[in-house]
């Protein structure tokens, strides 16, 4: 599926003309958000494992933007928001070897990737990336939300 979905937002950039570092730096955070939906949503299919959220593409401006959101365990927030915090402040070349140092090191505790999404998703945004922690009706649960400009 996302194979499907990852083809027709390329053939829209390539029809928008846009530039290939653009088209690729698009379509990268793309592929980060989803896959952070589909590894860590708290909200599954009945009877399946399989994960979703909400992605979304498009402009401001002169800018791409992705917008991607899904609902997170409560617990997982202080977490998040820290990590999400040193990201955001970093600059580029702070980005690259915070980057370098988590391939040597190998993923954290925990994870279910590489714990290199939030940091690709940065570094390929051309201003820092925003996120916000929804509260909702549910006690357990937060909708958490990250755009990144392009």
């Amino acid at each position: 599926m996302l194979g499907g979905v990852g083809e027709a937002v390329r053939h829209k950039l390539a029809l928008e003309d846009t530039d290939t570092k653009t088209q690729r730096s698009v379509f990268a955070v793309f592929v980060e958000q989803v896959q952070n939906m589909i590894r860590y949503s708290a909200e599954k299919l009945p009877s399946s494992e399989m994960r979703y959220g909400v992605l979304t593409i498009g402009h401001e401006g002169d800018d791409y933007v992705v917008h991607a959101g899904n609902l997170l365990a409560r617990a997982d927030v202080a977490r998040l928001r820290e990590k999400l915090d040193q990201i955001r402040n970093m600059d580029k070349e702070g980005l690259r070897a915070l980057h370098k140092e988590r391939l040597r090191l190998g993923p954290e505790e925990g994870s279910k990737g590489a714990s290199l999404g939030f940091m690709e998703i940065a570094r390929r945004a051309s201003k820092p990336i925003e996120f916000e922690f929804i509260d909702g009706d549910d006690d357990e649960h937060v909708f958490f939300a990250l755009k990144a400009t392009i």
